[in-house]
């Protein structure tokens, strides 16, 4: 069974979260002849990861200077806003403040902002407690990093809105929503790709699964040093009652030994607070509920020996995440060292996502985002947080890629 129209396209990008969206958009903007054709799985964009992380444009504060998620977090972040104000996406620059509540917090705090100023991040600055309670009454702390360019932005729309762009560029290109990619053929230049609802014939293939980016990597027959591992993260929401106590963004100071940036309190661009999200390993990749379970996803992740060492290394966090993961009492106490004055009724169960750890066999999380070619392919390996803010910077090292690999100024139509 083919696709009814018969074309071929000149690039087909399986994935359709931003980081897809935006490669789309970057690839077609500067290569308006080319036809590209980009595949979802599921009957919408941005259904997994993209719309359901916390809606942040990340500065670019926490990442190593000189690493490919620095710069492109800054570049993205840049890109993004502009983007959001051209084409109308809601979005608020309204600013973050990183809080330390106890002394030994200081170092890191500190660590941090030297961080951000390698990593050209503009405005920011060290603050004591009078500022905090200036910028947030209710929040409560020692000291703290003013970050002005931090802000929130419907990922969802600018996912839309970038796709809706590619075929305004160029009528021959396709969105196709609902159809899963099962394998892909190549026979001289020309590579087949079956979906679960019919054929398209390609001449060059963008990975950008996310969740699923290893297992698509793999069908590729491209040999990887990593595995992707999902972890839920689950969030609660401030009621009407409690809504009062945040205004924009509150962050804690990371823990350095726990690869992840903590429970933090988000304005959501659409209205309403979210506090979260913690970090549980979960049974199955796309599933946000506790109870999910797929035996293809658990039995993947713990047979992989990277996934065991991981957990050994970290295994005190991981119970504790757990343990807040089902209790209230426990996460309203995590959310209290930031806001003390928060109360059992001013929160209450929210949604949950999944991220996509990529790990390696010694059991470390690979921290960069990782973006590979092979032949007529490209992969996008690991595109963990902040990617959504990085996505058309993510989108342009794509495009440089391809325009280089796939000379795409040869490549149009026939």
């Amino acid at each position: 069974m083919q696709n009814s129209d018969n074309q071929l396209f000149d690039i087909t990008i399986v994935g359709g979260g931003i980081v897809g969206a935006a490669t789309a958009y970057k690839i077609q903007s500067h290569n308006p002849d080319v036809r590209i054709l980009l595949i979802e799985k599921e009957q919408s964009l941005a259904a997994h990861q993209t719309g359901h992380n916390s809606g942040v444009i990340h500065s670019g504060l926490y990442y190593k200077p000189g690493s490919l998620k620095a710069k492109n977090c800054v570049k993205g972040r840049r890109e993004l806003v502009a983007f959001s104000k051209e084409h109308g996406v809601a979005h608020d620059v309204c600013g973050k403040v990183v809080v330390a509540v106890e002394d030994s917090e200081l170092q890191y705090l500190d660590k941090i902002f030297w961080n951000g100023i390698a990593n050209e991040i503009e405005g920011i600055e060290k603050i004591g407690a009078k500022e905090i309670t200036d910028i947030e009454p209710y929040c409560k702390g020692i000291a703290a990093i003013w970050v002005p360019c931090t802000g929130i932005v419907d990922f969802v729309g600018a996912t839309k809105k970038m796709a809706e762009l590619v075929t305004g560029i160029q009528a021959q290109s396709k969105i196709v929503l609902g159809e899963e990619v099962k394998d892909y053929q190549k026979e001289g230049e020309i590579t087949t790709v079956t979906t679960s609802k019919g054929q398209y014939q390609t001449r060059h293939l963008v990975f950008c699964g996310g969740l699923q980016a290893d297992r698509l990597a793999k069908k590729d027959r491209l040999k990887l040093d990593m595995k992707v591992v999902g972890f839920r993260g689950d969030y609660y929401e401030l009621t009407k009652e409690g809504e009062h106590k945040v205004k924009n963004l509150i962050y804690p100071v990371p823990n350095p030994q726990f690869p992840f940036l903590g429970v933090h309190f988000t304005r959501m661009i659409m209205g309403g607070v979210e506090c979260g999200p913690n970090a549980v390993f979960t049974f199955k990749r796309e599933g946000y509920e506790k109870t999910d379970f797929d035996w293809n996803d658990t039995l993947d992740a713990l047979t992989f020996g990277g996934t065991l060492k991981f957990f050994s290394k970290h295994w005190k966090f991981g119970i504790d995440e757990y343990r807040r993961a089902f209790s209230k009492k426990l996460f309203l106490k995590t959310l209290q060292r930031l806001v003390p004055s928060l109360t059992m009724e001013d929160i209450e169960p929210g949604r949950a996502g999944v991220r996509a750890m990529a790990l390696g066999a010694d059991g470390n999380m690979i921290d960069d985002f990782k973006i590979e070619y092979k032949e007529n392919s490209i992969h996008v390996l690991n595109a963990p947080s902040p990617a959504a803010t990085a996505s058309l910077a993510i989108g342009d090292q794509v495009r440089e890629m391809a325009e280089k690999h796939f000379a795409l100024k040869t490549n149009v139509s026939q």
